[in-house]
């Protein structure tokens, strides 16, 4: 059974750091394109990034460049993002989603994800 399971959300200062964890089971991440969203209350969802097999290097939102890391545990079939310099405006509830298509398509290509994880909150406060 496919399954995303995200962790590494809580409670963090302004300028402060955090590193969130995406577990993937019942497929090989590698395989497939990992992006990772997130969703405050009353706005859009935000994809920050996403990494496929098909993409040379990661791809992050504009805004995210210089803040924002991907990495990844192939061994432990886990994708990482890795965020800095968080401001209250980061407060959200952070997802990371996977598509079948990666292995065959950029992500810009990808406009729809397939599985998604439960999410993590992230809170951005004093």
């Amino acid at each position: 059974q496919v399954q995303l399971v995200e962790s590494g959300g809580g409670l963090v200062q302004p300028g402060g750091s955090l590193r969130l964890s995406c577990v993937a089971s019942g497929f090989s991440a590698d395989a497939y394109a990992i992006a990772w969203f997130r969703q405050a209350p009353g706005k859009a969802r935000e994809r920050i990034l996403c990494i496929s097999p098909n993409d040379k290097t990661p791809h992050y939102g504009d805004s995210w460049k210089g803040r924002a890391t991907a990495s990844r545990d192939s061994a432990e079939n886990t994708v990482y993002l890795q965020m800095n310099s968080l401001t209250s405006e980061d407060t959200a509830v952070y997802y990371c989603a996977a598509s079948r298509y990666g292995w065959v398509a950029t992500c810009d290509a990808i406009a729809e994800f397939d599985y998604w994880g439960q999410g993590t909150q992230v809170t951005v406060s004093s």
